[in-house]
């Protein structure tokens, strides 16, 4: 014969058992790899949906502000080609001063003769 209050725990036992078994499974279920990247991908898609909207909302209420900083940005990523063709115009426009035909050539510079090393005295 076993005593009630053994008896009682004992089932108390088997049940907080069972318990913890089925949150384990729910666990198991939760972090699955796939499921975790199909919350992570739909995670991303609302928020991705969420700044789209924000972004419209904002061009709507302000279309000057944001065609000045599409207009920026757009500077900032063709700064190099932006100098690139300044430099290619300036040197077209300086090139077309040509010197005339007539201009005497300047005489070739003679070759000095090398220097002599210091002596100590």
């Amino acid at each position: 014969m076993t005593d009630p209050k053994v008896e009682a725990a004992r089932i108390e036992v088997e049940r907080s058992k069972a318990e913890m078994l089925g949150t384990a499974k729910v666990l198991q279920q939760r972090l699955q790899p796939g499921k975790l990247t199909r919350d992570a991908w739909e995670s991303a898609k609302e928020k991705g949906a969420d700044l789209a909207e924000d972004a419209v909302d904002a061009v709507r209420k302000r279309p000057y502000a944001a065609s000045g900083a599409v207009a920026a940005l757009a500077l900032f990523i063709a700064r190099e080609p932006i100098m690139d063709l300044f430099g290619k115009l300036t040197d077209a426009m300086t090139s077309k001063k040509k010197p005339s035909a007539k201009a005497p050539a300047k005489p070739a510079a003679k070759p000095r003769a090398p220097r002599k090393p210091a002596t100590a005295k």
